[in-house]
């Protein structure tokens, strides 16, 4: 079976936790045990006596304020497919953590409180979707039990997102009238939305058809040079890291970047057994016919299908640090196992989450905010564009002194 890997967002109190919950108790994906602790810890119970919400919210402080604060995984499977589902917290000062959900999610769960309709989170999400180039959205509206499960309620909201998706490119979204706390259209269909025409939830996951999209490039990013330099390996000199993207093989011209040389794969091992070929995701050791100066960070790429070797690059960042960002500042940007000196050289402009329009920016950049900056590196930075290879075209800006994350950046 495939693994669908997705995540919920929306707003405080939306019912994400509820709704991950409903999922894995009404497809009797917990155990005995962990079933009478929850019942046992359970104090906002559902017809059923047990709160739903406690199966992620695990953290003691989440406990006790009723709220997700971190980022929480839990796996389940049907008869049909495997799930990891990110739990997000809804929080905007926790933004910094849905993100990092997100950024692993082949699919988003967007969660819209009936009553409230699109919000600012409903829309901070929706662009952090569009960001991360995730092509598929369902987006529940729930709690439909406190509005009499109103088709009209439901259509003014769908009509709503569809909108504001458009603007966004998301062109194949999903819609559910659901209620997590009492189950409506989770893993069943509910006789409480007659006027209901479409799948549950559940089935819904369980069909949707995933695109396998192929980040463009073989790419190689060396994380350890191997040099023994024992009298039975004199002369080893090999390159430990993971394939990034594509695949390589023996006798394969590469590039070493950002030096340029251009040499030949003499070998590669995994698991200390040679092979001829290595795909994407695996862990190798290569070998080079040539003795040129290889260091970590450096990248190998096919010869015939080179990426981009810039010091100055225009990013998309979510800015994550209550210290505001400005023009002028210096950090680290973090580029897998390579690290840069850079200063963001100008902002030029940042998105409006409630209107999603590009306006200009007096330069400083505040918590949450997403903007579009200029930044120089000290040395070449070897990347591709996010749109062709999501692995590297993504990087993140670390503050030089606290080594504190402060930026996600899309690089374009």
């Amino acid at each position: 079976m495939d693994i669908l890997r997705l995540i919920t967002a929306g707003s405080v109190d939306d019912g994400k936790s509820t709704l991950i919950g409903r999922l894995l108790y009404d497809s009797k994906s917990i155990l005995q045990d962990q079933l009478e602790v929850l019942e046992k810890h359970s104090k906002n119970k559902n017809d059923d006596g047990v709160d739903l919400a406690l199966l992620t919210d695990g953290l003691r402080a989440e406990r006790e304020q009723g709220i997700t604060i971190d980022v929480a995984y839990r796996y389940f499977s049907t008869s049909k497919r495997k799930f990891i589902i990110a739990d997000a917290p809804g929080h905007v000062q926790y933004t910094r953590n849905m993100i990092t959900g997100a950024s692993n999610s082949d699919l988003m769960v967007i969660l819209i409180d009936a009553r409230k309709g699109v919000i600012e989170q409903t829309r901070r999400h929706s662009i952090i979707a569009s960001l991360l180039k995730l092509k598929k959205v369902a987006v529940a509206i729930n709690k439909m039990d406190m509005v009499d499960y109103s088709e009209d309620v439901f259509e003014t909201i769908k009509a709503e997102y569809a909108k504001m998706a458009e603007g966004l490119g998301l062109d194949d979204v999903t819609y559910f009238p659901i209620s997590a706390l009492k189950g409506d259209n989770i893993v069943s269909l509910s006789s409480a939305t007659a006027w209901y025409q479409g799948s549950s939830l559940l089935e819904y996951l369980e069909e949707i058809q995933l695109d396998q999209e192929q980040n463009s490039g073989s790419r190689f990013q060396v994380q350890y040079v191997i040099r023994p330099q024992t009298e039975e390996l004199h002369d080893y000199r090999g390159y430990a890291g993971q394939i990034i993207s594509g695949s390589f093989q023996k006798g394969d011209k590469i590039a070493v970047l950002p030096a340029g040389m251009i040499t030949e794969i003499a070998a590669i091992e995994v698991n200390g057994v040679e092979v001829q070929q290595a795909f994407e995701g695996q862990p190798v050791l290569i070998q080079v016919t040539d003795d040129i100066d290889i260091s970590r960070g450096d990248v190998f790429a096919a010869a015939e299908e080179l990426p981009s070797v810039e010091k100055e690059v225009e990013v998309l960042l979510c800015w994550l640090d209550h210290k505001a960002l400005q023009p002028g500042n210096k950090y680290l940007i973090q580029h897998h196992s390579r690290q840069l000196k850079a200063v963001v050289k100008h902002v030029d402009y940042k998105i409006n989450v409630n209107t999603l329009e590009k306006e200009a920016s007096e330069g400083e950049i505040k918590l949450n905010e997403i903007a579009k900056v200029t930044i120089r590196t000290a040395q070449p930075l070897v990347f591709d564009d996010f749109v062709s290879n999501k692995k590297t075209g993504s990087a993140i800006l670390v503050d030089e002194t606290s080594n504190a994350t402060v930026a996600a950046c899309i690089i374009q």
